[in-house]
């Protein structure tokens, strides 16, 4: 789901706090290798609920590394403070639109802020096949609350065939248990 677009300069005095959550889920995905992290500080900023622990898939990490790592020096001079983090820096909120985006990928979740015209934080899928054989599962958990989507592009299901988007014991805020079958 790139999504390069700068983020938003309405974030204001939120800023700081928002550069520093992305950057130290930067740091955590690059330095120790997308470790699941089970209670990151989440900034006031942040707009919707996360799935924690917040894990980073393995494979979208490898094919981003080297972008992340070429933000992380794109940023290196924010982060030892020789440049001031400031919303009018429209190079600053390009290169954290960016680096938004980026996590989103490995994550699979959306980040969303204060001032943004986009969906909530929380997790997504977005599934994209030419032909389902046998059975095909957006998001499966134990439960899913908050904000959760799936975007599934299917041509054709064949005989047998099963395209489930969302399957959970509890989906939402809900404490009523599901009678399992």
């Amino acid at each position: 789901m790139p999504d390069a677009a700068a983020l938003s300069a309405l974030i204001g005095a939120g800023l700081p706090a928002t550069y520093t959550f992305l950057y130290q889920r930067l740091a955590n995905v690059l330095d120790r290798r997308g470790t699941p992290e089970p209670e990151p500080d989440l900034p006031p900023t942040l707009q919707g609920n996360l799935q924690m622990p917040l894990v980073a898939d393995a494979q979208q990490l490898a094919r981003r590394q080297t972008e992340l790592m070429q933000l992380r020096d794109a940023l290196n001079p924010y982060q030892r403070g020789a440049v001031p983090i400031d919303s009018t820096d429209e190079p600053l909120l390009r290169t954290l639109g960016r680096l938004r985006s980026l996590l989103e990928e490995v994550y699979g979740q959306r980040l969303t802020f204060t001032g943004e015209q986009r969906p909530a934080s929380g997790p997504y899928v977005r599934q994209k096949t030419d032909t389902v054989r046998g059975e095909l599962t957006g998001m499966e958990a134990e439960i899913i609350t908050g904000e959760a989507e799936v975007v599934q592009d299917t041509n054709t299901v064949e005989a047998g065939g099963k395209v489930t988007g969302m399957q959970a014991d509890q989906i939402g805020l809900t404490r009523r248990k599901r009678p399992r079958r």
